[in-house]
């Protein structure tokens, strides 16, 4: 009735996606092909920047006739879209008659983006298909464990959120041990069916309760999203919820990207919305099993549309076969952020959520650690301890880093009560403010977010 009212597709939109996800996998992606090009043609008559793109390019839309001619156009980066907003909005369009969003809060890197209506349906759709993946429906009771939640400041936003969203919030700006006591004796009362929020931030949550002894009602299913998963977070949330997670991935520019299903076996890609590439350094494609920065085509966004935009994370790409039987292709999952791969002298990188993971299974004592490298020969690490943090843990930390960095590497150790989050609500525990390495693929590095 609420989408009646507001004369919304994303039902319709649902409803088609529950259907073509069983397709088989040649089929999506001969639609996907076909879709692509048609937003190929449609930016060419109605973008002035695509068009100019094209032109300087020296092709037209239909000299795109396999994966590898869409390599002939150059990447889209954030800050092409902060210098040309306005040329990027289509003939027909408003800034005004659009939706907008914001992202880039940890990335210097701000933005300001525009969708129109319909695509912002599709992508609601896309990302309700996804969600009863994880035993969520339409009805159901979720805990949000997020950042920034809404204010229901209006009877309109209180009814809609009583009603249909049904969603306790933790605000996880506010993380300490009162609000989530709090959250649990509301949590206790609510009874939610899912719980969805920050991986990291369930993680906490996971931990407060193992730390405090405390057993809440398991919910059917558990979302995480925004950041990426490690696996032993995984295990300890799994472990104090009772609950399998579904990890699933995406951000504001594009909306959802890949999910995993019921049989925690990968993630789905989303192919149905978006053309999605895997790029080495070298600006040929990853194959199966190598890691490859993720470059995305938004195939149902006519108000700003984004061809071949950098999202600024690496994922995995795979040829593996899901046997849930849906026919949208896999990737094993997201490496991590381009911001987040820390240099070694010889300029190879290293990812840094692979590090933090690494180093917290090899070093006891360890609560949370973020690693911030601001040269190459310097990284600071900041590091909240447990009770079982020893006196030879620097030492135990040193020869770790030395073995990907080398022996020359200095490390400067912060000890504090918490890793800060972002405006977002999110955390980033690997940074590297490494901006240029002499003789390297790149010559230079920019940091970047994975969000949603």
């Amino acid at each position: 009735m609420w989408d009646l009212k507001d004369g919304s597709i994303k039902l319709k939109e649902l409803k088609s996606l529950e259907q073509t996800q069983w397709h088989s996998a040649a089929y999506l992606v001969e639609q996907q092909w076909n879709r692509l090009k048609e937003m190929l043609n449609y930016v060419y008559a109605n973008c002035d920047y695509y068009k100019a793109t094209f032109q300087n390019s020296g092709i037209t839309p239909q000299d795109i006739n396999a994966p590898d001619a869409l390599l002939k156009l150059p990447i889209l980066t954030k800050k092409d879209i902060q210098e040309n907003t306005e040329r990027l909005i289509s003939k027909g369009f408003t800034k005004s008659s659009l939706i907008t969003a914001k992202t880039g809060g940890s990335t210097g890197v701000a933005l300001k983006l525009y969708f129109d209506k319909q695509c912002g349906d599709k992508r609601n759709a896309a990302a309700i298909r996804s969600d009863k993946w994880a035993s969520w429906d339409l009805g159901s009771k979720k805990a949000a464990i997020w950042g920034n939640p809404p204010q229901f400041d209006t009877l309109k936003k209180w009814l809609r959120n009583v009603l249909v969203d049904k969603i306790l919030y933790l605000d996880t700006m506010d993380l300490n041990d009162e609000s989530m006591s709090e959250f649990i004796e509301k949590y206790n009362r609510f009874k939610p069916d899912v719980v969805f929020g920050h991986s990291h931030s369930i993680y906490l949550f996971a931990a407060f309760l193992e730390k405090n002894n405390i057993s809440i009602p398991p919910p059917v299913g558990i979302i995480s999203t925004s950041m990426m998963l490690m696996p032993h977070e995984r295990v300890l949330i799994e472990r104090m919820l009772k609950c399998r997670v579904t990890d699933r991935y995406g951000c504001e520019e594009v909306g959802l990207i890949g999910c995993e299903c019921e049989q925690h076996n990968g993630m789905h890609l989303n192919i149905d919305h978006l053309y999605i590439e895997f790029l080495k350094d070298d600006g040929t494609y990853a194959e199966p099993g190598e890691e490859g920065k993720i470059i995305i085509t938004d195939l149902i966004n006519h108000g700003m549309p984004m061809i071949r935009y950098r999202v600024e994370d690496v994922g995995i790409p795979t040829d593996r076969q899901c046997p849930c039987g849906r026919g949208l292709p896999l990737m094993e999952g997201v490496a991590g952020r381009v911001a987040d791969f820390l240099i070694r002298k010889n300029g190879s990188q290293v990812a840094g959520v692979s590090l933090v993971e690494r180093t917290l299974t090899a070093v006891p004592g360890i609560e949370q650690m973020q690693i911030v490298q601001n040269t190459l020969d310097t990284i600071t690490l900041n590091i909240v301890r447990m009770n079982n943090y020893a006196e030879n843990s620097e030492g135990l930390l040193t020869r770790e880093f030395q073995k990907v960095f080398g022996d020359d590497i200095k490390l400067d150790f912060s000890y504090v009560d918490r890793i800060p989050q972002e405006r977002s609500g999110k955390y980033r525990f690997s940074i590297c403010n490494v901006i240029s390495i002499p003789g390297s693929n790149e010559g230079h590095y920019t940091q970047g977010e994975a969000g949603e």
